[in-house]
């Protein structure tokens, strides 16, 4: 039986290097995240007859993947452009290793400063820090028009105040082809704002497949708590039931913060509740952080729910491309 072969295409600083790494390439590693606003590249070429120059960091590298068998069409996926920031040299066999990160983090988004906001709303919030950072934003429709009453960005970068901002609210904060994202999670979209289709997979398109579930010492809901100036005053909001409630640490200046930050928390415990791993014998490129996917030929109640993918790895090798998917259940999502 013969299998399809994935075909890549990089280039160096703008100059196209394929050719010159095709035969020397070890292994290339795209690892892809939704809490994390930087995704990851990880090159390792031979160097054993000594010809290969170690690149300089900060150089640009693009990343296409795909071919036959790969994509619905037969192309390749754009996977971005990152900007080389660690480089190895080891040996023997000599090898050289380079790690890149998405480029947008390279911009002004990573510097701390500090800033209040009062009475904004979220949307307002994004579009100020996208301009900021010359990004496109992209604010999901439940967050526009909602406002926040207060909130400090304190001696931290943009990108650290908004992922904070995000976890109040359970939405994810990135940054993909220079778009400035804030969703709420499971809200499938790409960066030019398209909704993202919910793909079905087969119990044969994937190598091994983990499932997780635990009860064990599992909270039964959320407690937060808030300061009531009209009688100096601490009270609670719970969200789920009051058996055993994670209580959060802080405390927030009114009924509704303390309410969305349990809502948001009790929503991320729901979905952690059970987990599925699945490696795909053949590599999907087109696959990203905050798909839905479907694998009904799974034993119920795995192929009963919808799940949600928070990392996807893609691993090209002499062995082939291969895509393993980190997901937790979607099926859990529902308003408290």
């Amino acid at each position: 039986m013969s299998y399809p072969q994935p075909t890549f295409s990089i280039t160096l600083e703008g100059k196209d290097i394929t050719s010159k790494i095709y035969p020397r390439l070890v292994s290339l590693t795209l690892t892809e995240e939704r809490a994390n606003a930087v995704d990851q590249l990880d090159i390792t070429i031979d160097d054993s007859d000594g010809r290969v120059a170690i690149p300089a960091t900060g150089a640009k590298i693009t990343l296409k993947l795909g071919g036959p068998g790969f994509t619905a069409n037969g192309g390749m996926v754009d996977k971005g452009t990152f900007i080389v920031d660690e480089v190895e040299h080891e040996g023997a066999p000599d090898t050289i290793t380079l790690r890149a990160r998405s480029a947008q983090m390279a911009k002004p988004i990573r510097v701390k400063k500090s800033r209040s906001f009062h009475a904004q709303t979220i949307d307002a919030i994004v579009n100020q820090i996208a301009s900021d950072n010359k990004l496109t934003p992209r604010v999901g429709k439940i967050f526009i028009g909602k406002i926040v009453d207060h909130i400090d960005q304190t001696n931290e970068s943009d990108i650290h105040f908004l992922n904070r901002l995000g976890k109040k609210f359970d939405a994810v904060a990135t940054i993909k082809k220079d778009a400035l994202l804030f969703l709420p999670i499971g809200e499938a979209t790409n960066s030019k704002g398209q909704a993202l289709p919910t793909i079905t997979l087969h119990r044969r398109d994937g190598d091994k497949h983990r499932y997780h579930t635990a009860n064990r010492d599992a909270y039964s809901g959320v407690r937060a708590q808030w300061h009531d100036p009209d009688d100096a005053k601490e009270k609670t909001e719970l969200i789920g039931e009051d058996d055993n409630p994670k209580r959060l640490r802080h405390v927030y200046a009114n009924q509704k913060d303390a309410e969305d930050a349990a809502k948001s928390e009790w929503h991320r415990i729901e979905r952690g509740k059970a987990t599925l791993q699945f490696t795909l014998a053949l590599g999907r490129p087109d696959v990203s952080p905050m798909m839905g996917v479907q694998i009904p030929e799974l034993k119920a109640p795995i192929g009963n729910a919808e799940w949600l993918i928070v990392k996807v790895t893609h691993s090209l090798s002499s062995q082939g491309l291969t895509t393993q998917l980190e997901m937790e259940s979607k099926n859990n999502e529902k308003e408290s």
